[in-house]
């Protein structure tokens, strides 16, 4: 089989969407772009007329916004309340901020889409958080790289990602620097964290609250949720699960 890919920019990242030469026929790639595109238009808070901008500016009573809308913000407060605070919709200003859940429900939905269409094997990255079904074009499990935080040209390790652990999502401060609002609003005690999980929200979620919690967290989350993970602090030095390390 040979193996095709298609690159696009949405959601202020980029998405490289790859998939084999068989999968073609079953492959909607306007309709792709299309679930990344309404996400990016209803939640951008640097777009001024999204609908989660209104809501930031007043304009828009969060009882009166879309279901949808509403739906992802209860997501985002049940998993405020899942991981003690350390996953947050709110800025420390109030505002409802849902750019830590909104692309890992994006992905979610995009997976959804090509399932339904009857795609099989193909792997979804979307600015580094990553989302595969089947094999890759030789028939293995999708190897994903993971990027060293202190050198962007290298990478820390490579995994393999296949069914049940279909998602892995990397957090941290080395790409845009510490954005993520940590516990106690000093920067995280690690630059970068990356969990594998069965799903994508859950592993984007919880890294998220693993770089705003630290290593308090780190343990809460390995022992409340079926995942693997690998941190890398300040100084370089690695945490990793035994799964990590032997999948």
């Amino acid at each position: 089989m040979t193996r095709r890919s298609h690159v696009f920019e949405t959601m202020g990242t980029v998405v490289s969407f790859a998939f084999d030469d068989g999968e073609a026929a079953r492959i909607d790639l306007e309709r792709l772009q299309g679930t990344f595109a309404h996400f990016d238009d209803r939640y951008s808070l640097y777009k001024p007329d999204s609908e989660l901008s209104r809501v930031a500016r007043h304009e828009l009573d969060l009882a009166d916004a879309s279901d949808e809308l509403r739906a992802a913000y209860a997501a985002a407060l049940d998993w405020r309340a899942a991981t003690h605070g350390e996953f947050s919709p709110h800025r420390p200003d109030g505002i409802i901020d849902l750019s830590g859940i909104v692309k890992a429900l994006a992905i979610e939905r995009a997976g959804d889409e090509l399932l339904d269409g009857g795609a099989v094997n193909w792997c979804l990255n979307v600015g580094g958080d990553v989302l595969v079904s089947g094999l890759d074009p030789v028939g293995e499990p999708w190897s994903v790289g993971i990027v060293d935080p202190q050198d962007r040209a290298a990478l820390v390790t490579p995994v393999r990602i296949a069914a049940p652990r279909r998602a892995c999502a990397t957090s941290g401060s080395a790409e845009r620097g510490d954005h993520i609002w940590t516990v106690g609003g000093s920067p995280s005690e690690f630059l970068q964290a990356t969990v594998i999980a069965d799903d994508i929200v859950t592993a984007d979620v919880l890294a998220t609250a693993i770089i705003a919690g630290g290593a308090p967290a780190l343990d809460r989350a390995c022992a409340s949720w079926d995942i693997d993970v690998l941190t890398v602090d300040r100084a370089g030095g690695l945490r990793a699960t035994p799964g990590f390390l032997h999948p």
